[in-house]
């Protein structure tokens, strides 16, 4: 039995951050970080049968051509992704009212639809990137018995390559699921690994008024190359949905719209085209 403290309900039986009760989500999920994002997707919707909001996290269910899809944003950073995986599993896996584990185990399809910048001058803005592994630069994972499914050997070139300091923790790489990956993939996409930063400013190099531990780490990343796998992005979402999927046993993917190009130093002139037109393609996929 799963003690109160640990997995804290609102007075109407709802998760404490999310607000939502199981019947209030369907299995396939749209993450976006933006709470505005969420009625971008659902207003091409044919019905919406449910919304809600608590905090910065949003979630519209509903019905887009014959498929029940819910919409839920998570606001920034890996912590957020914590709070939003494990209440959506405990939506799916446990008896809310009893506080045990379901005998019989639900997966989620889950798909990150977000923005993000490229390190790669051949990767421009306005393109798409699905992340095929994420590299988690915070240490958010490592709170979890993530080795039986990180990939050691990135994690390794990865520490070489940039001359890790391994006082800020030891990289978590996993890689996204396949049958989402195949699903979904067409040459529209750059195939990526993708950096999730637990920061915007400093843990992605950005220096305002602080110095920063590594000043060169952005470049040392652009520069990695294991077999040919190069990192090809920076956010802040993808390697914690990657870990805590695999963890939780839910089918994961993270599609990002490049809307900067740290490079060559370029930003989109016009993102919402870029989001927009990701958001019908994945709904569209979603469906078949």
């Amino acid at each position: 039995m799963i003690k109160s403290s640990e997995l804290i309900l609102n007075p109407d039986g709802s998760v404490y951050h999310l607000n939502l009760l199981p019947e209030n989500i369907a299995n396939d999920i749209i993450f976006v970080g933006d709470q505005e994002r969420v009625s971008k997707i659902t207003q091409h919707f044919d019905s919406i049968e449910f919304s809600t909001q608590k905090r910065e996290f949003k979630t519209e269910t509903g019905m887009y051509k014959g498929k029940r899809i819910t919409v839920q944003s998570t606001g920034i950073g890996p912590d957020n992704i914590d709070i939003v995986f494990n209440e959506l599993d405990a939506l799916v896996n446990v008896d809310l009212k009893t506080r045990e584990i379901k005998p019989n185990h639900t997966a989620l399809n889950i798909v990150r639809i977000g923005t993000s910048g490229s390190l790669q001058a051949d990767i421009p803005v306005d393109s798409w990137v699905m992340s095929k592994y994420a590299v988690g630069l915070d240490n958010m994972l490592r709170s979890y018995l993530i080795e039986e499914h990180s990939i050691a050997e990135l994690e390794d070139a990865f520490i070489q390559q940039t001359n890790w300091d391994l006082r800020k923790g030891r990289p978590t790489v996993v890689a996204c699921d396949v049958t989402l990956e195949n699903k979904i993939y067409s040459d529209k996409f750059h195939k990526g690994f993708t950096g999730t930063a637990g920061g915007f400013y400093g843990p992605q190099g950005r220096v305002v008024r602080l110095n920063i531990q590594d000043p060169n780490l952005n470049k040392k990343m652009d520069a990695f190359n294991h077999n040919g796998t190069r990192m090809t992005n920076l956010e802040m979402e993808t390697s914690a949905i990657y870990g805590l999927g695999k963890l939780l046993g839910h089918n994961c993917l993270s599609l990002n719209a490049i809307i900067a190009n740290r490079a060559v130093g370029e930003f989109s002139s016009n993102p919402e085209k870029t989001v927009n037109e990701l958001i019908a393609y994945t709904l569209d996929k979603l469906i078949k």
